[in-house]
């Protein structure tokens, strides 16, 4: 979020984005994200075989500064599944993330808004019991993932992200 917002209108923006899949652990899912005319695309096939079931991306990280917001906005159009937006601090150890799911309702453009307190910390697909509240001033990445327990093809379309 250069300074306040990730807007997929400047041509660079879906460079600065990497795939994270469950090959890491064994499965074949697949995803990424790319640009498709000033949008940012996050889509692939989620497979269950080899207890995977899950695909990402992150961007690069980079200082935020989102210490006078109340949460984040996303301009989005799905598919109808569950995704979710992770956000990574030095609050939590190495690999675990503050998240929080949102299911945008196929083929239509739409806000989401996710303020601080929708946000949980997890590890691997587990909730971290005892962390800390999520301190915007400290995020420094950003990530979408899918991880619904279904296996297909998914579709998630990212206008922008702003700080909301």
């Amino acid at each position: 979020m250069t300074a306040r917002q990730i807007d997929f209108q400047d041509v660079r923006e879906a460079r600065r984005w990497r795939a994270i899949n469950d090959a890491v652990m064994g499965g074949v899912s697949r995803g990424g994200l790319h640009a498709e005319n000033g949008i940012g695309v996050f889509d692939g096939e989620t497979s269950l075989e080899n207890n995977g079931g899950f695909a990402s991306v992150r961007r690069d990280p980079e200082a935020m500064d989102l210490g006078q917001a109340s949460g984040v906005v996303l301009r989005v159009r799905g598919d109808g599944r569950a995704y979710q937006l992770r956000l990574y601090t030095n609050q939590l150890p190495q690999g675990a993330a503050y998240r929080a799911s949102f299911r945008p309702e196929g083929d239509e453009w739409q806000g989401v808004e996710l303020p601080w307190h929708a946000f949980e910390g997890m590890f691997r697909g587990r909730r971290l019991p005892e962390v800390p509240a999520l301190d915007p001033s400290r995020i420094t990445q950003v990530g979408l993932m899918i991880v619904d327990r279904q296996a297909g093809p998914f579709r998630l379309e990212v206008a922008w992200l702003a700080a909301l």
